[in-house]
């Protein structure tokens, strides 16, 4: 991508961005995504989480776990409770790339050549989120698709399926600047990804994405229901199935979205601006 794609005269680093206005924030936000999909595009292997992960979970914890959890031969049922779950589930571990993705371009001196550019900081970082916002949507995707070929039944409707979605990518940003703010603090992606799953682990197995809170000892059970995957993952669960409370975990799931990205992504932009 040319310095010409993003605007025609250069600046000298570190310009002032409130100067830059909206249609050419937008601009560039345009140029550096369609920047960042030409890379997966020279770089296939990079889609392999999003392709195979939701095939490989649905299947491994719907033959492997489901009977134990719903009993056996019950596994279609555990279907109905596992999908919405684990869509949940799909944006934390997409987000977890942003992290890595922002920490590589450092390492690799993509940022040096984006400081010389007239750009808005943020616009590299937003634009890296439209990007993984495409590939959460196509995880998603097959998720569902894979979970309607093993029996999954939409009891909601169409609407309260996009609902769900919709609700999964919003708490799903908001995990992504998270992410960024740990690529940004972090030396090498490795760092990065061994961090996230020290937080993934307990906050995915800690919840109500693969089993009932009630089979769990109190202690443990105490943390689901203040864990916003449950919260998000109860919403998605009765949108999906057309019964159970909506309203309860669906607020709270927009609340801790709106909370992580007002703490998260200000200080995320901030040290991207001090580190370019």
């Amino acid at each position: 991508m040319s310095a010409a794609a993003l605007s025609a005269p250069a600046v000298k680093p570190g310009a002032d961005e409130g100067r830059i206005g909206l249609r050419a924030n937008l601009r560039h936000i345009g140029a550096l995504a369609r920047r960042n999909v030409l890379q997966i595009k020279q770089d296939p292997e990079s889609m392999m989480d999003v392709l195979l992960m939701p095939v490989i979970f649905i299947l491994l914890f719907t033959y492997v776990l489901g009977g134990a959890i719903a009993g056996k031969g019950q596994q279609h049922g555990y279907i109905q409770y596992l999908v919405p779950g684990m869509m949940a589930m799909m944006g934390m571990n997409i987000a977890m790339a942003v992290g890595s993705g922002v920490n590589d371009d450092f390492r690799k001196g993509v940022m040096d050549r984006f400081r010389t550019m007239p750009i808005a900081r943020s616009s590299v970082l937003i634009a890296k989120i439209v990007v993984e916002i495409g590939r959460m949507l196509i995880a998603i995707t097959i998720l569902l698709c894979m979970g309607f070929l093993m029996g999954l039944e939409l009891k909601g409707g169409v609407l309260a399926l996009l609902s769900a979605v919709a609700l999964s990518v919003a708490f799903g940003i908001a995990l992504m600047w998270i992410f960024i703010l740990l690529g940004l603090s972090v030396q090498t992606p490795q760092a990065v990804q061994g961090m996230a799953i020290l937080v993934l682990m307990p906050l995915q197995f800690g919840s109500s994405i693969f089993a009932p809170p009630t089979t769990m000892p109190g202690w443990l059970e105490g943390f689901t229901k203040v864990n916003p995957l449950s919260n998000l993952a109860d919403a998605a669960r009765a949108l999906v199935n057309g019964h159970g409370a909506v309203a309860h975990p669906a607020l709270m799931t927009l609340g801790w979205t709106v909370a992580l990205t007002a703490v998260t992504m200000p200080l995320a932009v901030r040290k991207f601006r001090s580190k370019t």
